[in-house]
């Protein structure tokens, strides 16, 4: 998130084109970012809530103590810091109209690419009547609490969307609306007679665990870790409705930064290659040196990716071996060994 965007929230409150908050006021701050600065008045406490553990991890550091989900209700205002997704704007804009009282100001900030200009106008066509002031490159958008909140969080909260009538999502998640292709491809090479602990990193909302699990019903354990706290919270939904029998443990962890603490002996991943709208390899790069850590000599990593990303070269320092299992158009299947 760009600084500037932080700017641009605080900047109704700054220009105290709306009443800057007292002391005692609380305050619901959605999908929070260190490096915001609150203007000089602002007395309220603002409850930061982040579910991203990289983010998380970032407001720890800059001495805050952000919550993982939303706790609390009659807040006197919410913040909200738009995305690219759109499911995940209009869920938090639900959210608020749930916990904010009523007469108290919503407050949405983003810039073009975030949609902010269309998420504004459909909430016009709510009936919240938004008010917008643009600023740093992006819009600060905002309304007060209508009394009847009913329809408009109908309109807006996210509802679960079902996969293969097996597994359940949102919007927000990544792949939510159907099985990731790269996925899905991994999937066919897993191994069916494996019968250790495995792990898998990057586990989004469970779909390679289950798979594996029903490729090699003798695995001992496998360990999931995701940096998304609510597609963990789903994976946990996932693998109990599809695997009721295996023995899972669930780890909310920035896999680039914070590293597993046992040895496995088969780490399976989908690494994340964007930011933004760049391929960006050094997110994989950092999970594939985390896995090498995290293997027990003679254990394996299986991987997939997008066929243009350098992989090999990574894998190449650090396992004994590695190779290509198969590709397709878009993604090429990887394994090493330690």
């Amino acid at each position: 998130m760009s600084r500037e965007t932080l700017k641009t929230l605080f900047h109704p409150y700054v220009t105290e084109t709306i009443a800057l908050p007292q002391a005692g006021e609380r305050i619901l701050f959605l999908g929070a970012e260190a490096g915001f600065v609150t203007p000089e008045g602002f007395g309220a406490d603002l409850v930061l809530v982040q579910g991203f553990r990289p983010d998380f991890r970032r407001l720890e550091n800059a001495r805050h103590a952000p919550l993982a989900v939303v706790e609390g209700d009659e807040y006197d205002a919410a913040l909200i810091l738009a995305t690219k997704h759109k499911g995940l704007n209009e869920t938090r804009i639900a959210e608020a109209l749930k916990r904010v009282r009523t007469g108290g100001m919503v407050v949405i900030a983003g810039s073009k690419e975030d949609g902010i200009q269309s998420l504004r106008k459909q909430l016009d066509r709510l009936g919240l009547q938004p008010e917008s002031m643009p600023k740093y490159h992006g819009v600060a958008v905002w309304f007060a609490v209508p009394e009847e909140t009913a329809s408009a969080i109908a309109a807006l909260a996210s509802r679960p969307v079902m996969i293969e009538d097996r597994f359940e999502t949102f919007a927000g998640q990544f792949s939510h609306a159907h099985v990731d292709p790269g996925s899905e491809l991994l999937a066919s090479r897993l191994p069916q007679g494996f019968d250790g602990n495995a792990a898998d990193f990057g586990a989004g909302w469970g779909y390679l665990s289950v798979m594996l699990k029903e490729k090699a019903p003798r695995t001992n354990r496998i360990d999931l870790f995701e940096a998304n706290y609510e597609a963990l919270e789903q994976a946990k939904i996932n693998v109990a409705r599809n695997c009721p029998d295996l023995t899972a443990r669930f780890f909310w962890q920035d896999l680039t930064a914070e590293a597993p603490k046992e040895k496995y002996d088969l780490i399976v991943m989908n690494p994340p290659f964007h930011e933004g709208h760049a391929a960006e390899p050094s997110i994989g790069e950092a999970m594939i040196k985390t896995a090498a850590a995290a293997l027990s000599q003679g254990g394996e990593l299986l991987l997939v990716a997008n066929r243009g990303l350098p992989y090999e070269t990574v894998l190449a320092t650090h396992f004994r071996q590695h190779g290509e299992t198969c590709r397709n158009a878009r993604f090429k299947v990887l394994w090493a060994k330690k």
